[in-house]
């Protein structure tokens, strides 16, 4: 989370270009992240010529600042920093950068400056190297605009992410998956975590986890594949996929491929048949395309109602197609936050590994479709664990209450899978180090390497004791409740009788208290 010092910056680069005419917020968070990755430009490429170096074209005159950047910088960023078919250089394709008057420009030059120079502050005091001040700045902005938590989007709070990315332990071994990337948040925290374990040298950060940041365990190839071949993602707004791009080049990821598009659609399966170069007249669900992914860490939009027409072929476990007389499929409305589940079950590959947030009523509603999910994850995946988190992460977003599934696949749409015969681990936070209400002040304890520690330790020491915040279910007592997965369900509490004063002792001293009054009055009217 950025300081106040960083905010009060950020909030002022905002106000200045809004009286220089930005007036719509997304825009103007979008020409800050063109300005955040012009300024770290020459850091995470420090070869280019002097010409795209901020600290060397900056210093000019304001007079000369515009058509440099327009003609010169920002046309280098759009068509040489990567190849033309490269993610990135298609997300950038149509960006225009509107920032035209000179005298503004070089106000929002300085304040750039100025942030950085507070994040460097940051980096040192808090040992924090993996700012992401992409997503930060982007989140600080929307929470001052009617765009906040629309359609059940926000960013996921960077101290969740480390510990997701910690449970999942991701690796060079596979392909790493956001479905709604956004900021690119999970994606950099998976970075981050990579990039730590192989360090030679590594620090406690604020949020108490280990982090490194020389990566001197990992060989020459192995950096390449990191950068290039291992970070994956998905999403509708094609804004947030230009900062998401953005912020995993400033992180060192040299190819970040994140693509503009539904991942509930059947343009999901066109974008990767045409990115694995697969022949187009094979039908949609006899493409080889499934199973994809490794690793998945995500958290999908809350509550979002979609149109069932619109969903891939390929996502019938959920909502089976309705077919109407005249043979075409019906249009209902049906939810999200179901269809991103199976669909994360069916990009991963068997083996795959998946960290998820899901609103808590996917775990314990009644509903047809939920009960499906919930069987799916149960019968197509070992579901090995469920984070209940307390009421109040997502604040100022929203209050709804949040957990993290944790599940490998096990085989691709087996239509008569078995049932797992694992149990499955609970554990409930009671927070997440930071105050649960809209102000999300930090706290002095860092509860979340403790999550992470109970969650390595399950299989080593008792779990059955369900009065304690971590326990496991027999896969039976599960079936027993209808596939309901909600851990207050399972939570045995314990009531402990409290101890009150007898009436009788109560009534006596209320009547020696009024006689105390009457005898008060009585002096004061002698007075």
């Amino acid at each position: 989370m950025l300081s106040q010092e960083i905010k009060s910056k950020v909030q002022s680069l905002w106000d200045r270009l809004w009286a220089g005419g930005l007036s719509n917020p997304i825009e103007a968070i979008e020409q800050i992240s063109y300005l955040l990755f012009m300024n770290r430009l020459e850091v995470f490429q420090p070869k280019i010529q002097n010409e795209y170096k901020w600290s060397i074209y900056s210093k000019r005159d304001e007079n000369e600042l515009v058509s440099h950047i327009k003609n010169i910088v920002f046309q280098f960023i759009k068509n040489d920093l990567s190849e033309a078919h490269d993610p990135f250089a298609i997300a950038m394709d149509d960006a225009v950068f509107k920032i035209n008057n000179s005298a503004l420009l070089k106000d929002a030059i300085s304040y750039i400056d100025d942030i950085y120079k507070e994040i460097d502050k940051e980096i040192k005091g808090n040992k924090n190297h993996f700012q992401d001040i992409q997503g930060d700045v982007y989140e600080h902005l929307l929470q001052q605009t009617s765009e906040a938590g629309k359609n059940g989007q926000f960013r996921t709070p960077r101290h969740i992410i480390s510990m997701m990315a910690e449970i999942l332990d991701p690796d060079i071994d596979g392909k790493i998956c956001d479905i709604t990337s956004g900021s690119g948040g999970f994606l950099v925290g998976a970075f981050q975590y990579i990039i730590s374990k192989y360090s030679s040298k590594t620090e406690i950060n604020e949020d108490g986890f280990k982090r490194g940041v020389d990566n001197k365990k990992l060989d020459a190839k192995k950096r390449k594949i990191l950068a290039e071949n291992t970070f994956y993602g998905f999403d509708i707004d094609q804004t947030m996929v230009r900062i998401g791009v953005m912020n995993l080049m400033m992180h060192g990821i040299n190819k970040p491929n994140i693509i503009h598009v539904d991942s509930l659609s059947n343009d999901y399966e066109n974008a990767e048949v045409t990115r694995l170069n697969l022949k187009k007249q094979i039908p949609l669900a006899d493409r080889k395309i499934q199973g994809l992914y490794k690793y998945i860490l995500a958290n999908p939009p809350f509550t979002g109602k979609v149109d069932s027409k619109r969903i891939s072929e390929n996502l019938d476990r959920i909502y089976p197609p309705q077919i109407d007389d005249i043979g075409s499929r019906k249009s209902l409305t049906v939810q999200s936050e179901l269809l991103f589940l199976e669909r994360i079950i069916y990009m991963l590959e068997e083996g795959g590994r998946a960290c998820v947030i899901v609103p808590e009523g996917v775990l314990f509603n009644s509903g047809k479709a939920h009960q499906s999910v919930r069987k799916l994850l149960l019968t197509d995946c070992l579901l090995e664990g469920i984070i209940s988190m307390p009421n109040g992460v997502f604040l100022p977003y929203t209050g709804v209450k949040t957990s993290i599934l944790i599940f490998n696949k096990r085989k691709f749409r087996s239509e008569e899978s078995s049932l797992q015969n694992i149990d499955v681990w609970f554990y409930g936070m009671d927070s997440d180090g930071y105050t649960l209400d809209a102000s999300r002040r930090r706290k002095i304890d860092n509860p979340l390497p403790e999550v992470v520690r109970q969650w390595h330790n399950r299989n080593e020491i008792n779990q059955f004791d369900r009065q304690l915040e971590h326990f496991k279910i027999p896969i039976s007592e599960i079936i027993e409740n209808d596939y309901e997965l909600n851990f207050n369900l399972y939570k045995e509490f314990v009531y402990i009788p409290q101890e009150f004063e007898k009436t009788t002792a109560l009534i006596e001293r209320l009547q020696q208290l009024e006689k105390e009054i009457a005898e008060g009055l009585s002096d004061l009217n002698s007075l």
